[in-house]
């Protein structure tokens, strides 16, 4: 089948359902990496070279990073013929975070990625998530392979209650993005019931 022989994937009478999902965090967490790793399309992104503007954050694990998202990731699942999840990557800088409302609207959820090295970074996605009612769940991103603090300090250190699923991922890992979006929908579900 080629993309055009595709129904339009925003037509509910054509029998396909869309599903929108955000995936937000502090800059450098991940979240470009998580909508690559997991998308079936090729992401379409807006990576830009790092400016004089950005030098000051601070790159953590990430001392590398030399480009950032300036608007938004977009990527696409197809579960099966009548569903299909659409991933948008907001952009982590704050002074992009004008673009979250629009993006974030009619999403039925997030995945919060979350660097523990600076973890404080997670708390602007999390207050936008509980403020605007958008059901979450928090990964925290393996940078190396490795999980520096456990997820019970994770939970504590963001003051998360139990409810709100906490899982250790790799980014760039398509199971763990997978997983991840599996417990986000889980948890989504149950919000709203």
């Amino acid at each position: 089948m080629t993309w055009l022989e595709v129904p339009d994937p925003f037509d509910v009478h054509a029998g396909i359902f869309p599903v929108k999902l955000v995936v937000a965090g502090g800059w450098g967490s991940g979240k470009t990496t998580f909508v690559g790793a997991i998308s079936e399309i090729v992401p379409i992104t807006t990576e830009a070279p790092l400016t004089e503007v950005s030098v000051e954050v601070d790159t953590g694990a990430v001392a590398t990073k030399v480009a950032t998202t300036v608007a938004l990731d977009f990527g696409r699942i197809t579960v099966d013929s009548g569903l299909v999840l659409y991933l948008f990557g907001l952009p982590g800088q704050a002074r992009f975070r004008f673009a979250w409302e629009n993006a974030s609207q009619g999403a039925i959820g997030s995945v919060i990625l979350a660097d523990t090295s600076r973890i404080a970074d997670a708390f602007t996605s999390l207050d936008f998530c509980e403020a605007h009612g958008i059901p979450f769940v928090v990964a925290v991103n393996r940078f190396d392979g490795q999980l520096a603090h456990d997820l019970d300090s994770v939970r504590r250190a963001l003051v998360l209650d139990d409810h709100i699923p906490v899982l250790a991922v790799d980014a760039r890992s398509r199971a763990d993005a997978k997983r991840a979006l599996i417990a986000l929908v889980q948890h989504a579900l149950l919000a709203t019931s």
